[in-house]
Parts: C-alpha cells; sequence; structure tokens
C-alpha cells in the first residue's frame, strides 16, 4: 500500500512537472510575442500632408496625433506680453504650421495617449518639429526636450517674454483633456494601450 502510494505521488509529480514546464514556455512565448508586438508599434511611421490641430497635434485624414514630449498652449488660451494680452495658443498653432510649411510631415509613432491620439515625434524638412517647438519658446518640455526649455528661458524667447500659465495649468483652470507627462511609467501605458488597441 505504501509502495503505492509513493508511486502514484512520483507519476503525479512527473505529469505536474511536465505542465509547469510547458506553462513556463508559453508565459516565455507569450512575452516574447508582446514585446516584439510593442516594438513593432512603438516604431510605426506615419506619413503624409497633415493639418495643424493646435501647438502640439496634427490631425491626418481621422488620425490624431498628439507631439510627444511637448505641451503647447491651447487654442483658446491666452498669455501676457508687454504687459498686453495675446492668443499664445494661436501663435502656436500658427508657429507649428509655419515650421511644416505645406511639407509632408514624417512621424515615429511611440504609442498611444489615454485619448487615443498617438503619440509621435515628427520632422518636416529636416526639422525636429517637437524639439523647435520648446526650443521656439511655442511649447514647454513636457517629459522631454529639459534642455531645450532652459535655452528658450534663457533666451526669452516665445512664452517667456511674458507670463503665462502652463498649459497644464490652464486645463485645470480652463477645462480641458486632462494629461500624464510623457515620460517615465505614462510611457509604458501608452505602448501598452497601443499593443492592445490592436488586438
Amino acid at each position: 500500500m505504501r509502495y503505492q502510494t509513493r508511486f502514484a505521488r512520483k507519476r503525479r509529480f512527473g505529469w505536474r512537472r511536465y505542465l509547469d514546464l510547458a506553462v513556463a514556455v508559453l508565459a516565455i512565448a507569450g512575452v516574447a510575442f508582446g514585446v516584439g508586438r510593442i516594438e513593432q508599434l512603438a516604431g510605426e511611421d506615419i506619413s503624409g500632408v497633415m493639418r495643424v490641430v493646435d501647438g502640439d497635434s496634427l490631425a491626418l485624414g481621422s488620425r490624431r496625433l498628439r507631439l510627444k514630449g511637448i505641451d503647447a498652449p491651447e487654442i483658446r488660451q491666452r498669455c501676457r506680453r508687454d504687459g498686453f494680452e495675446y492668443g499664445c495658443g494661436i501663435e502656436s498653432a500658427s508657429y507649428l504650421r509655419g515650421l511644416i510649411g505645406g511639407q509632408g510631415v514624417e512621424c515615429k509613432g511611440e504609442g498611444l495617449d489615454r485619448y487615443g491620439r498617438d503619440l509621435v515625434r515628427c520632422a518636416a524638412g529636416g526639422v525636429d518639429l517637437n524639439l523647435a517647438m520648446v526650443r521656439a519658446g511655442q511649447a514647454v518640455a513636457f517629459g522631454d526636450y529639459q534642455g531645450a526649455e532652459a535655452a528658450a528661458r534663457d533666451e526669452a524667447a516665445g512664452l517667456w517674454a511674458g507670463e503665462f500659465e502652463t498649459p497644464k495649468q490652464w486645463r485645470v483652470i480652463h477645462g480641458g483633456l486632462s494629461e500624464e507627462l510623457h515620460a517615465g511609467f505614462a510611457t509604458v501605458m501608452a505602448l501598452l494601450r497601443q499593443l492592445m488597441s490592436r488586438w
């Protein structure tokens, strides 16, 4: 009786070992597939003639793209310079339109934000649009481009020539989309959102 119990236990442990091995292989394959999909989606190329929505957003047909790592004033946002109020949101959008100058825009996708917009880094005519917007003081750093923001502030360029609420502060006060900083855990979540949206 004792021999049979030991034999049954041994046989059960043998099956369990195979089951554990099969589960481990499936888990590793799943992780490898997921990482491959994330890398593929994160590097998606998006290009074409785009419409400027505001200082940090573009549209390609019905597809919305959000310039990653920057935050520009909202279209309705007003700022102060030389003692006068001006439409800094309109100025920022106009500056981005000027950078593009009717050329095709080439973007590299880096996930989706919580609103389903592609988070992108874009260039037009060899100009890095994300960097250029911050460097000109037409947007603030939002998880990236801190060096460009410091240079713009030192030169009192764009927004830094006067007084303004950061776009994030303005949205809290006046209403608008609440956005996560485009860095750290938010970047991982953006990639996961894009992965899940394609499954």
